[in-house]
């Protein structure tokens, strides 16, 4: 191939078109989970996160219910995958090497958000969220209706394979994506750019700011005691029993089960089958929707 700026147009088109296409094939699972918040700087506060506010009754003056009461934060990184093309593969046409290369880089940044959310939902056992307690923990402080702090768990322990209840039906989910800067494409094959000059090299990648955090805790049940129909109904209990401050329901309706690989068997027994295992109806059949993620194992 005769190195010119027609032929690297065409190039850089062909290594976009197959970025483009990997990313189109990956499959993402963090939606079901995580509320994708834009950003317009490197650190974003979530104050609000302190207060899930509340319609009251009209009487007398307005009472304004202040969201500033958190000062957590979530502070963006920055993700970048680049991948180098050899000179002389492109004036030999030794290019079908890197086809693979361009369409897997595709499918790779796709999957980061998947890495990220899943990443920070196993690790809410060890991670604090805004109001200074692990986000799955056994001892969130909250408000009862005398105004005095009581605690309030969203997990039971455990050392086993995490799973997890989850209303996802809120506009708010468990988990935050903070995205400042998207992943795309971008070329550096002008014969003037250093790698080029320098190391004979035409340089093609991608790059992102962005990060992870929590959002209400109230909203999820995590666990890793086994996942039996107990353990299941303890969970469906705490989440719709859950209360706000000053003993206010929340509503939660939990409608997600999400489990890793290894607890298919177990989810589907408690949400698929007609019976129990000693005959009995199964009450708790189609209680829930079933997600199974690899990003679990």
């Amino acid at each position: 191939m005769i190195i010119n700026s027609a032929n690297l147009a065409a190039l850089r088109v062909g290594f976009s078109t197959l970025f483009k296409k990997g990313l189109g094939q990956t499959t993402s699972q963090y939606a079901l989970i995580a509320t994708t918040v834009p950003a317009t700087t490197k650190e974003q506060r979530y104050g609000w996160l302190g207060k899930i506010a509340s319609v009251r009754e009209w009487l007398g003056p307005r009472v304004v219910q202040n969201i500033s009461e958190s000062d957590y934060s979530i502070r963006e990184k920055k993700w970048e995958l680049t991948i180098g093309v050899d000179r002389d593969d492109i004036e030999t046409d030794n290019l079908g090497i890197y086809s693979p290369l361009f369409e897997e880089m595709g499918q790779s940044t796709g999957a980061k958000w998947d890495q990220l959310v899943f990443g920070a939902l196993l690790g809410g056992f060890t991670t604090n969220c805004y109001d200074g307690q692990f986000f799955f923990d056994t001892d969130h402080p909250v408000l009862d209706e005398s105004g005095n702090t009581i605690t309030v768990a969203n997990t039971d322990g455990g050392a086993g394979p995490a799973w997890f209840l989850i209303d996802n039906s809120r506009v708010i989910k468990p988990i935050l994506l903070q995205k400042r800067k998207d992943f795309n494409f971008v070329a550096k094959d002008k014969e003037t750019d250093d790698n080029v000059f320098d190391k004979n090299e035409y340089v093609y990648g991608s790059d992102a700011r962005a990060n992870v955090g929590y959002g209400f805790w109230q909203f999820i049940w995590g666990s890793r005691q086994p996942l039996t129909p107990d353990n299941y109904e303890k969970a469906r209990v705490a989440l719709q029993t859950m209360k706000g401050d000053f003993g206010r329901p929340l509503g939660i309706k939990p409608g997600l089960l999400l489990v890793p690989p290894q607890l298919e068997r177990a989810a589907n027994k408690i949400l698929k089958n007609e019976k129990g295992p000693g005959g009995e109806d199964n009450e708790f059949k189609d209680t829930a929707k079933l997600e199974v993620s690899p990003w679990l194992a």
